[in-house]
């Protein structure tokens, strides 16, 4: 059972990579991360991560998956461990399990801390990452190997960017190193030069070595990078931007293929610019293998790690017929984890559909971080978006303000509007006059080409098509009254629905239903579904939703109007996401079932 720290210095400076994975939101989800870590694993990463939600709220999920990655696939693992609104007992329990499982790697997280108005519930013994690296060197002394994190462009609290210097930082990172941290993993980026900076200023301001592992991640769609580098506060470099021109940007195999390039370049600048000092580079997959197998695949510094037999590389000698049958294993591996031939599309199968509407089998349903439902903004920036709603209209208010672009974030939703929102713009601020506050829908299409400046997406060549769809939070008497009555004769509407508690309820009688509302067809591709709603990834998406009305409501002290408003809607509403199946007729026939 090995030490990081160990693992690095026998490599002697030689590249190495590694990978972050976050535990699945659903079981089918798990089970298909299972079979890709036994692929992924063959690539001969040094060691991998596993993330824990924010206050320990996957604490179970991210421990069953680390013991599964030490003992069963016999992989190095680091957990992930923040204390800010967790429980000192939480905390030992975890730590616990990881010394009884052979676990010897902790990464040392502060979390979010909490909000201002919140009461904390919780036992305040750690405040800070360096409170926590100081008790785990306290309760296990050298037992366990402990990274912490770090930002090369520096930390921002929410929203707030004004302090934003690795200047403001600096001294809190040092804290954490000479405190007992044996290594430093970033935040990503995608400025090299700001990362190089930032590694040459720790270095003398520590005055001594110390491991730091730029963390990385693909870019899988051009949405999910401006959404990752917008919640990391990460800057993209104008050359970086020049190489994503608009018409590609939905064009998901294309932006593969450059981020792909671009994350080598990043790769080989570093370990040119830092003469080899910094040689190793931990990827944050997402839990998805086709970006990071053709990276570590086609970096001429990090491929001679796959031509490193994991099987054989600790022991004292191996023929080179056992060399052979393993690089021609690892070739093959390489070969399906970048989605090369059957076995290759069985394997990527999820690469493009993943996110909040992908598949709710794949591994990287969800969100992007795997960390948990939050506001992705601070407490300022949420009281100057959201204010300090007293009744339904002020929340009416909110929703219709966010769909007429004068605030650019709703608890839900950090970004702003799809384009495609403005054709059924007028529906969804009367829905939400009527007090049926919408979170996410989208217009029907029919063979719209894939070009199409509102809805297209994909290759060239292409048609999209998609199904009307909204999602609503509505009053629970509204619904048993006035909707669910209306929606008996519109065969061609189907509806899921539940609520704070985690009932459920839905009028497909096919037990575990999927629906896809959004696909394509393209010259020389399979039909590509970018989004879909099942029963599965609804009640997930569900539990989340409620929570993320909750965390609305810590922002404002206990009793006050705008707390027992929050709490109100929280018990007295349903999420119901209603999909129209008629799309070739839909003539907004969604919406005015529901203005009716």
């Amino acid at each position: 059972m090995t030490k990081i720290i160990d693992k690095i210095k026998e490599l002697k400076g030689e590249p190495f990579y590694s990978f972050e994975f976050f535990p699945p939101k659903t079981d089918n989800g798990l089970r298909n991360l299972l079979a890709r870590l036994g692929r992924m694993s063959m690539l001969n990463p040094l060691f991998v991560t596993v993330t824990w939600g924010a206050g320990g709220t996957t604490s179970s999920k991210t421990l069953d998956l680390a013991i599964t990655c030490q003992k069963d696939l016999d992989l190095t693992t680091c957990i992930h461990l923040t204390c800010t609104n967790t429980s000192k007992k939480l905390i030992d329990n975890a730590l616990k399990a990881a010394h009884d499982n052979g676990i010897k790697n902790i990464l040392a997280l502060r979390g979010d801390p909490p909000r201002e108005a919140q009461e904390v519930a919780v036992d305040q013994d750690f405040k800070y990452a360096i409170d926590l690296v100081r008790y785990i060197r306290g309760q296990y002394g050298d037992y366990f190997c402990i990274g912490v994190a770090a930002y090369p462009e520096g930390h921002v609290e929410g929203n707030d960017d004004s302090e934003q210097s690795i200047d403001h930082d600096m001294p809190y990172l040092l804290e954490k190193i000479n405190a007992g941290a044996d290594f430093v993993v970033t935040q990503l980026f995608y400025d090299a030069d700001k990362f190089c900076t930032f590694y040459n200023t720790l270095k003398q301001r520590l005055g001594r070595d110390v491991v730091v592992i730029p963390g990385l991640m693909p870019i899988n769609t051009y949405q999910l990078f401006q959404r990752a580098t917008n919640l990391s506060h990460a800057s993209i470099p104008p050359a970086v931007g020049q190489l994503f021109p608009p018409d590609l940007r939905h064009d998901d195999d294309k932006v593969k293929d450059i981020g792909v390039k671009l994350m080598i370049d990043i790769v080989d600048q570093i370990y040119n610019e830092t003469h080899g000092e910094v040689n190793g580079y931990h990827f944050y997959t997402l839990n998805l293998e086709k970006s990071v197998a053709q990276i570590v695949d086609k970096s001429s510094l990090l491929s001679p790690r796959l031509t490193v037999s994991s099987r054989f590389e600790n022991a004292i000698e191996s023929s080179s017929e056992d060399e052979k049958e393993q690089n021609q294993q690892t070739k093959t591996i390489i070969a399906i984890s970048s989605g090369e031939g059957t076995m290759g599309k069985e394997a990527t199968w999820d690469d493009f559909p993943n996110g909040r509407y992908g598949d709710s089998r794949s591994p990287a349903y969800g969100e992007i971080d795997g960390y948990g439902p939050s506001l992705k903004v601070s407490s300022s920036r949420a009281y100057k978006l959201w204010g300090y709603p007293v009744d339904l209209d002020d929340i009416t208010n909110i929703f219709i303000a966010y769909l007429s672009n004068r605030i650019t974030a709703l608890p839900w939703s950090e970004l702003g509007l799809n384009p495609e929102t403005g054709l059924i713009q007028e529906e969804l601020i009367q829905l939400n006059e009527k007090h049926m506050f919408t979170i996410s829908s989208q217009p029907s299409a029919n063979g719209v080409k894939s070009t199409d400046k509102l809805f297209g997406w994909g290759p060239s060549e292409g048609y999209v098509y998609q199904k009307a769809f909204v999602e609503v939070f509505i009053n629970k008497k509204q619904w048993n009254e006035e909707i669910l009555p209306n929606l008996q004769e519109h065969k061609s509407v189907t509806w899921y629905l539940g609520d704070c508690n985690n009932a459920f309820d839905t009028n497909i009688k096919i037990p575990l239903s999927s629906n896809s509302v959004t696909w394509g067809c393209f010259p020389d591709k399979e039909i590509v579904q970018t989004t879909i709603i099942g029963e599965e990834s609804f009640q997930a998406w569900n539990e989340e939703a409620f929570n993320i009305w909750r965390e609305w409501q810590k922002l404002y002290p206990k009793n006050t109007a705008s707390y027992n408003l929050l709490g109100s809607i929280i018990h007295n509403f349903y999420l119901v996401t209603l999909i129209n199946h008629d799309y070739a007729n839909d003539n907004n026939n969604l919406w005015e079932i529901l203005l009716q």
